[in-house]
């Protein structure tokens, strides 16, 4: 017997699987990273972002109850990668004046991570014809976009000088 050939749809569900994944993990994260982080306003970014990352996930569970299909995550080896550097960033660099612009850079490879993974769904739930999917994934995306632009903020204003 064939093997059934995967479809856009296919692709939407296994990607949709995937950021949730992340998300669950970026959560467990965010609040380790916020403890690690010297600058109030990181510790304020990070604790900001936590909250927004809960709205995000039941965004999410949102577009799975949309397809019918239970709220699960696949593993995502992309996002352990990045969190394991995080991690390894705040271990190397702990007491260290550049260690908020490690923890500050590591974040932004997950935001990095995650605008290009809403961007693709949105696109994908948009051909699909999944209006409403498309517009829930579009307010993860706008909130990503603008956690990545304070994080840019910060380490241009403060906290790369204060490591140079």
């Amino acid at each position: 017997m064939a093997a059934k050939e995967k479809t856009l749809e296919d692709l939407f569900l296994h990607t949709l699987k995937d950021v949730y994944y992340a998300e669950k993990q970026i959560l467990k994260s965010l609040p380790k990273m916020a403890k690690a982080a010297e600058s109030e306003e990181l510790k304020n970014a990070f604790e900001m972002h936590r909250e927004e990352t809960e709205g995000q996930i039941e965004r999410l569970e949102e577009v799975f109850k949309m397809l019918g299909k239970a709220a699960r995550g696949v593993q995502c080896e992309a996002i352990n990668g990045i969190i394991e550097e995080g991690k390894e960033v705040m271990e190397d660099f702990a007491d260290s004046v550049a260690l908020d612009a490690g923890i500050l850079a590591a974040a932004q490879a997950v935001e990095h991570y995650e605008i290009t993974r809403y961007g693709s769904l949105k696109t994908w739930a948009g051909e699909l014809g999944m209006a409403d999917a498309a517009r829930l994934i579009d307010q993860n995306l706008q909130e990503e976009k603008k956690t990545d632009e304070l994080l840019t903020r910060l380490a241009e204003a403060r906290v790369n000088t204060k490591a140079a």
